[in-house]
């Protein structure tokens, strides 16, 4: 047994030292570093028990002897199984969230939560190869985490959403959002809240479960700016200069670098005015950026506008006030 652990371990370093081999190179390593944890004397114990079992003993010492070497063994896979998940939850999340997951609060909770699991089954297994009747055991046990499940179960799904937010990463610390009606920078996330220091200079703190439900707008990725802006000129504009403008608004929107022209168009007959539509796209999403290019559009269509002899709109109301219907009296005399 210890000469097959010896190769198992030679043969994965070799793997993991060569590299990836069809995405092979990261699990070997994994398995390298668990196979080298090996308990020695465990192994050598199970072998010997396992070897003396063989002999021909009585009932009892055979019994025994058979429940001595389920116990080190499932000893021994139970070390494998612990040492697996810290490595991998380590590897997991420094591919995934750049850092040291077990050291973070979600990654603690997998972790706990994992080997909760793994040696509450190892100790099953070993009562139940002892002989105890564990059936209801395990009935008590789910109807236990059923109870404390319903009790806690508002600080279970913040804990859960932590950890969703920990693994999927929507956002990280220092990100700008926007969720509902709040929109602030990150600060902290925590296991059973996050906090978002707001536009306004507060502090906003709003629970990981209820934040997941609703939608999240990461504005730090943000890659571009899709504008949308909307103007009005007086009905005393002429078609032909009507005609002109959509190729003015070109103008000056291919005029700068970061900004790429979408479309120009007469959208339009309003109340009070002839109605354009122009559509173009910031290239950076910088948004003091975004609001000087807009002030500069804005500048430059009306210069524009003025030398052709082009006005805006403001809203006016015509209102026509009905004759009199029918012949006029006469003044009364003495009137």
């Amino acid at each position: 047994m210890s000469v097959a652990l010896r190769i198992g371990c030679a043969a994965t370093s070799r793997i993991a030292a060569h590299g990836s081999l069809h995405g092979a190179g990261p699990a070997a390593g994994i398995a390298s570093e668990i196979l080298s944890g090996t308990s020695r004397g465990l192994m050598a114990l199970t072998a010997a028990l396992i070897g003396v079992g063989t002999l021909n003993l009585a009932d009892p010492w055979t019994s025994r002897l058979s429940h001595l070497w389920f116990l080190t063994l499932m000893l021994q896979v139970a070390l494998w199984a612990n040492r697996a998940i810290t490595l991998g939850l380590e590897h997991y999340f420094k591919r995934h969230a750049g850092n040291g997951g077990a050291a973070s609060a979600s990654g603690t909770l997998l972790s706990w939560a994992l080997r909760t699991l793994l040696w509450a089954v190892v100790i099953l297994s070993v009562l139940a190869n002892v002989g105890v009747n564990i059936t209801a055991f395990i009935a008590s046990l789910g109807i236990g985490g059923v109870a404390v499940a319903l009790a806690v179960q508002n600080i279970l799904g913040d804990l859960f959403a932590s950890l969703a937010i920990a693994v999927d990463k929507p956002f990280e610390v220092g990100d700008g959002i926007g969720v509902g009606a709040v929109a602030g920078t990150v600060e902290y996330v925590g296991l059973k809240t996050t906090r978002i220091r707001a536009a306004g200079g507060e502090q906003v703190i709003m629970s990981n479960a209820d934040l997941l439900k609703q939608t999240v707008s990461n504005f730090k990725r943000q890659l571009t700016r899709r504008v949308v802006i909307n103007f009005g000129l007086s009905y005393e504009t002429k078609p032909e200069q009507l005609e002109a403008i959509p190729g003015i608004v070109k103008g000056i929107l291919e005029a700068q670098e970061q900004l790429r022209f979408d479309r120009a168009h007469f959208k339009g007959f309003g109340e009070s005015a002839l109605n354009f539509e122009v559509v173009y796209v910031v290239l950076v999403p910088d948004f003091n950026l975004h609001m000087d290019l807009q002030q500069m559009f804005n500048l430059q269509l009306m210069r524009e506008l003025q030398n052709i002899g082009v006005s805006f709109a403001h809203p006016t109301r015509t209102i026509h006030v009905a004759g009199q219907v029918g012949p006029a009296m006469a003044p009364a005399e003495g009137s």
